[in-house]
């Protein structure tokens, strides 16, 4: 199967990306969002210092991608669609030049192949100790609830044989209020929890009962970091809802159709 991910470049441009990314972390963009929103980090020590990791986190805003990087020593690498990188004129290279600052990876998500070429990419970073965030729920929250995880964090943990390190973020949701572009002044917090060792699944990559398993038990995790309402259905499902009754309010949606009320909890240990 083609590998449809997008490289952005190698050598020199590696050296340019990596500078520019500590650049933005402590002198363009960190100092100013540490300045006007103050965080309080808790278990950052829980990040291996080296090796591939998977940092995983709830997703309640668009500004969690932004203060991640900022509680750890490691650089943080996100996934991001590769139209981030590919636009032209003077408007594209400065988003590139923004989203490789920010540890932005572009990957290709409109192809038929495109969830296989993520993973990939996922895996590749990983075995190259890389420390990889990800969003399990694969979008932001509606509505501020944590929603089912998919399983492909599942399947890069022990394609790569990784260990998996929970975050909650907490207060990311005030400053910057789903539907707002503007942001805030507000405290936030950020809960880094021990990680989550899965060797004892080791060679079972693919096995659809053992990732979902191990999915719900980083979500069992990080329902108890963040504190957050647990909802077993797919985020992108109650946004499709809520798009095809925009004239209903959101109560309705949730309370009359279904994806509303908890019908179990994510499983609290694998196995």
């Amino acid at each position: 199967m083609a590998d449809n991910s997008v490289r952005v470049g190698n050598g020199d441009e590696k050296g340019r990306s990596r500078v520019l990314y500590y650049l933005c972390k402590y002198v363009l963009i960190g100092p100013v969002l540490r300045l006007f929103f103050p965080a309080k980090v808790i278990g950052a020590e829980n990040v291996p210092d080296t090796g591939g990791v998977i940092l995983v986190g709830n997703h309640i805003s668009v500004a969690d991608s932004f203060f991640t990087p900022l509680f750890i020593k490691r650089r943080v690498t996100f996934l991001a669609k590769s139209e981030y990188f590919t636009e032209k004129g003077l408007k594209g290279r400065l988003k590139r030049i923004f989203f490789n600052g920010v540890g932005q990876v572009p990957i290709d998500r409109g192809g038929a192949s495109a969830a296989h070429d993520a993973l990939m990419t996922g895996v590749r970073l990983l075995k190259e100790g890389k420390c990889l965030g990800i969003y399990p729920e694969g979008t932001r929250s509606p509505d501020g609830r944590l929603y089912k995880g998919k399983t492909g964090v599942a399947r890069m943990a022990l394609e790569a044989g990784v260990p998996v390190v929970p975050l909650a973020m907490i207060g990311t949701d005030r400053v910057n209020p789903i539907g707002s572009k503007m942001w805030r002044p507000h405290r936030i917090t950020a809960v880094f929890g021990r990680p989550l060792e899965f060797s004892r699944y080791e060679g079972m990559a693919g096995d659809r009962f053992v990732e979902r398993s191990m999915t719900d038990e980083i979500m069992y995790r990080l329902m108890e970091l963040s504190g957050q309402e647990y909802v077993d259905v797919y985020a992108a499902k109650v946004k499709a809802d809520l798009e095809a009754s925009a004239a209903k309010k959101v109560d309705a949606v949730v309370e009359g159709r279904g994806p509303g009320t908890v019908t179990r909890l994510p499983g609290t240990k694998a196995g």
